[in-house]
């Protein structure tokens, strides 16, 4: 029986290990398969995968793969088997000062987000980018004059909530640019506890079952009295109803229509042939014509290269256009092709998102973790 205790890391500590690049071996106890599809990366994370099963009768197995020089972390789905390895280990003769487990398992990871500061407003204020690396997702928050918007925010609404009162700001405005598949939308949701104004694309919206206000091309949102105007523009192709919001003439939010590193998918409605060429013109027409200088700031990210200083994702326009492989087909009939036959798999549980955020199912907290269980799945190819 073992007598001694590990300790936990929270998924905040490890967060910062992954933006930091500070070093971190993991020893990872879920089966083969969902390591596979899943896992903890940084660009100074080392981990290996042996099933929680093969170590129940002893942890010699893996004891001569673990490094002496290194903090361990044990992760597990939930928390129970990686807390029951770590002991082992820590039986076995390792530090405790050096063997720890990750508190709440990968689904604690999937769920935090990490909020950095991406820059300031012309007229005052600034907007934010959280950060969700375990599931590489991204959501904004744009603050001034004592008001905020959120846009594309997740279903941890605590999250934004306080994070706004640390600001001493108050959230007006919930918006979502698209009808999201890969993850359930917390917009609505925040919008209904605080009062504040929900808006989704109307060519998203079609089958909705709640009140919602139009997002529609070319509208100006003023958030705060310092009237930093938020546009939105038309950016169909990822979904009929995809809008891009400019922001301060600063930033351009482009939801999942283009990434760092690739551009948007246009089947999950099952309307590939048809949206390819509307995502096209996005790409190659619409944003062709918009100042270079602009900063992208898009949903997601596909791979931990593209975390820039402090674990921000962004680029110039104009640094997307000379790099971004999705940018540089030239070809239409080339462009079908890639962008409807090189597609990687469905995102998990895809078609009930859909569902839940048009307001047409329901879902109890533990069942809306795991349909947003593994990584997002909204570009083309993944980095």
């Amino acid at each position: 029986m073992t007598t001694v205790k590990a300790t936990g890391m929270e998924a905040k500590k490890l967060a910062q290990y992954v933006i930091d690049g500070k070093e971190l071996f993991i020893l990872d106890v879920r089966n083969e398969s969902d390591y596979e599809n899943w896992k903890v990366e940084g660009s100074n994370i080392f981990s290996i995968n042996k099933p929680y099963f093969e170590l129940l009768d002893g942890v010699d197995a893996v004891l001569e793969l673990i490094p002496h020089d290194k903090e361990v972390l044990v992760v597990c789905a939930k928390e129970g088997s990686s807390v029951f390895i770590a002991e082992q280990l820590l039986e076995a003769g390792l530090s405790g000062e050096q063997v720890y487990y990750l508190k709440g398992g990968m689904k604690a990871w999937s769920e935090h987000m990490e909020p950095v500061k991406i820059g300031e407003l012309k007229g005052g204020g600034a907007i934010y980018q959280f950060v969700r690396l375990g599931k590489g997702c991204l959501s904004y928050m744009v603050v001034s004059g004592g008001e905020a918007a959120v846009i594309d925010g997740m279903r941890m609404t605590d999250v934004y909530e306080t994070f706004a009162d640390r600001l001493g700001v108050v959230i007006k405005h919930t918006m979502d640019t698209h009808l999201h598949a890969d993850h359930i939308s917390g917009g609505r949701k925040l919008a209904e506890k605080g009062g504040a104004i929900y808006w989704l694309p109307p060519k998203d919206a079609v089958d909705v079952t709640f009140h919602y206000e139009k997002l529609e091309d070319g509208h100006n949102m003023t958030i705060g009295h310092t009237q930093i105007g938020m546009k939105a523009l038309y950016s169909p192709g990822h979904t009929i109803g995809s809008t891009s919001f400019i922001v301060d003439e600063q930033y351009l939010l482009t939801g999942d229509i283009l990434f760092v590193e690739s551009i948007g998918r246009p089947d999950l409605a099952g309307q590939a042939e048809d949206w390819a060429g509307d995502l096209r013109q996005t790409l190659y027409e619409r944003y062709q014509q918009l100042p270079q200088e602009l900063i992208v700031l898009p949903a997601h990210f596909s791979g931990i290269a593209e975390l820039g200083e402090g674990g921000r994702v962004s680029a110039t326009l104009g640094q997307l256009f000379e790099r971004n492989d999705g940018l540089q087909i030239d070809d239409e009939t080339t462009f079908r092709r890639e962008v409807t036959e090189h597609l990687p798999q469905h995102p998990h549980a895809y078609e009930q998102i859909r569902q839940i955020n048009m307001g047409q199912l329901n879902a109890a907290d533990e069942e809306q973790r795991e349909m947003e269980i593994g990584p997002n799945r909204c570009a083309i190819r993944s980095s």
